[in-house]
């Protein structure tokens, strides 16, 4: 059988953005019957992720994420239907997901490193399991369950970075059902803005393209901010943690601002911000969603749960064809997005 799929052709280069350049569509042959333990797939959706780009380098800069290998196929998360099966507990018509799926139309899998998708209505909506149900879903809910300290009725205010994307459009959610008094989100559009205050519940929004991204703090949160859920970094984040109170966290997600830049992970902080950091006693915890295994289960069933009873509200970006899977991750490091960016390989 024949199938579509991403190579990754070249890399970025040290300080380099991610190009259309760096992806190939190349024609793989599939196998229709698989080896004993294996399954045959077709893919529904793929997942584009901000880390990805760490494994566009040769080296990724972590220990738990292994490079892509120039000339072979890309992979993340994804989800797709089992077309043929040797693999025990998975049957044709099942629909499963992966946080290693290959960047095909139709791939190979180990029946061992498959999940089918629950609660079974998620079969219906099967981009949630690589959103809100998944693993986007998780890392807003459990770091804000294990590093923001929330204290329902406790008056306090969280700001958001990354907010429309496919974890903080969440987190600003989230956190309101934990028990914040005030969320605000920090993005990079007008649009954006509205999407968060006038459609997902935020207080307020700071589009920190505008002008005084400051001065927008401030009057977004004149007593100050409690709890900060960096998904950015850089001098953002450093004007975040400028006007946080003592006492106050940060959740340590992610430094898309760094991300294709040649520096450690994560970045050394300018020292004006370690001292404001000490000086008010605030807590900086890096957090890994992949250190919290015993706590996904419940975790995903929490998020499914909110969003089946509409407590949750999701939004997607979504592009058409493997073909376009470079194109969707390059759009989304340049912020194209509006919560989860997805590509739809194959209707179900």
């Amino acid at each position: 059988m024949k199938a579509k799929a991403v190579i990754l052709a070249s890399r970025p280069g040290a300080d380099g953005e991610p190009r259309m350049e760096n992806f190939k569509v190349q024609e793989q042959e599939v196998v229709e019957e698989p080896p004993e333990g294996h399954v045959v797939l077709k893919t529904i959706y793929l997942s584009v992720d901000p880390y990805m780009r760490c494994r566009m380098n040769e080296d990724p800069g972590t220990d738990y994420l292994s490079a892509w290998t120039v000339g072979g196929v890309a992979e993340g998360g994804g989800v797709g239907v089992v077309l043929s099966s040797r693999g025990e507990g998975l049957s044709p018509g099942d629909v499963v997901t992966s946080f290693s799926w290959p960047w095909q139309t139709h791939a190979v899998l180990p029946a061992s490193g498959l999940q089918k998708l629950a609660p079974a209505w998620l079969a219906e909506r099967p981009s949630l399991a690589l959103g809100a149900v998944g693993m986007p879903g998780l890392t807003a809910l459990l770091g804000l369950r294990t590093g923001g300290h929330i204290e329902p009725r406790g008056g306090q205010a969280l700001v958001v970075s990354g907010a429309a994307g496919a974890c903080g459009h969440l987190v600003g959610q989230i956190a309101r059902l934990e028990g914040c008094s005030k969320v605000v989100g920090v993005c990079g559009s007008a649009t954006k803005c509205r999407v968060l205050t006038a459609e997902l519940g935020f207080d307020a929004a700071v589009d920190y393209r505008a002008e005084d991204l400051a001065g927008q703090l401030r009057s977004a949160c004149p007593k100050g901010v409690d709890l900060y859920f960096d998904n950015v970094g850089g001098p953002l984040s450093d004007a975040v943690i400028e006007q946080m109170n003592v006492g106050g966290h940060v959740v340590l997600c992610g430094q898309i601002s760094q991300y294709n830049k040649d520096v450690p992970y994560p970045p050394p902080l300018p020292l004006h911000t370690q001292t404001v950091l000490q000086e008010r006693n605030i807590s900086r915890d890096r957090f890994l969603v992949l250190n919290y295994p015993d706590k996904h289960a419940e975790g995903l069933q929490q998020l499914a749960s909110w969003v089946q009873s509409g407590q949750l509200k999701v939004k997607e970006t979504i592009m058409d064809g493997i073909e376009n899977v470079g194109a969707a991750f390059v759009s989304m490091m340049q912020g194209g997005n509006i919560g989860k960016q997805l590509v739809l390989v194959s209707p179900l």
